[in-house]
């Protein structure tokens, strides 16, 4: 836990079997020290990550401060991203269990999810960013998962709404039941889906920098990003230029002065390169 309210529930849930769970952060702290906010990503997880690379240990789960996300580490140490942790659960679910029903995410996180459920036969649905979205369309479908870009997932039978604690066990379970780390369950994954990468930039705008964003950005028609050309434009939430490699997206935060860039590549080397030009293509709004 993140000193948060997801304090004992695992350790307590996974009491009496061959688990060993050793919890840190484990006491309340609003503050959340440390922290810029209680979101269970690598830059806010260096105690979880140095405790697992340390040995000893097969994974690592973070939960923030109210347990409705999930972080994930692999038995080295090595932060699994939120993208690549929905598309272990989607392959849980769908490979491991055996299960069947729609896939709805938001259009900020995986496109591995798609290839999945294609693999799979089943539906995938995308929605605008958050899970006032998601949930609806989960309840309609009774679709099998939902999930977003944060690290929030929702599961069928459970609620259509994020919940971490249900997460993580599901991704122990997922580990249990194949006898292998997070980093083996994800080769397993890009046997189906060929290996995708992910970042994330937030960029903070100055008072009433908004406008002249949004003006930039519904004027942008790039024919390319760092050489990968673009095959098309989604405007569901943002600014998303779907490219022959992948996707970048931009969109302005709801709730905080940021300008977010998100993209997910199958090329690691390339990731670099497309942030870079998408800042640059924003660069004059915000100066």
């Amino acid at each position: 836990p993140m000193y948060g309210a997801g304090a004992g529930l695992l350790p307590e849930l996974l009491d009496g079997g061959s688990t060993q769970v050793e919890e840190i952060h484990t006491e309340r702290n609003p503050l959340f020290p440390g922290l810029r906010a209680p979101e269970p990503i690598a830059s806010n997880l260096d105690a979880l990550l140095s405790l697992v690379a340390g040995g000893g240990f097969d994974a690592g789960v973070a939960n923030d401060g109210d347990a409705d996300r999930v972080g994930l580490v692999d038995g080295s140490g090595s932060y699994v991203d939120q993208l690549r942790t929905f598309a272990l659960l989607v392959e849980y679910l769908l490979g491991a269990r055996g299960l069947r029903g729609a896939v709805v995410k938001s259009v900020t996180t995986t496109a591995m999810a798609r290839l999945l459920a294609e693999h799979y036969g089943v539906n995938c649905i995308e929605t605008p960013v958050g899970f006032k979205h998601i949930g609806p369309v989960m309840m309609r479908e009774d679709a099998l998962i939902g999930g977003e870009e944060s690290g929030g997932y929702g599961f069928r039978g459970h609620l259509p709404e994020r919940d971490g604690v249900l997460s993580a066990l599901y991704l122990l379970d997922a580990m249990a039941i194949s006898g292998k780390g997070p980093a083996e369950l994800l080769e397993d994954v890009f046997a189906i889906t060929g290996p995708h990468f992910y970042e994330r930039v937030d960029l903070e705008l100055e008072a009433g920098a908004n406008a002249a964003v949004k003006a930039a950005l519904d004027a942008a028609s790039p024919n390319e990003f760092a050489g990968l050309p673009v095959t098309g434009v989604d405007t569901t939430d943002g600014w998303r230029f779907l490219l022959s490699e992948g996707w970048v997206l931009f969109r302005l935060s709801g709730t905080e002065p940021l300008l977010r860039i998100y993209t997910e590549l199958r090329e690691e080397s390339k990731v670099g390169p497309v942030i870079a030009a998408g800042q640059e293509l924003v660069g004059d709004a915000l100066a």
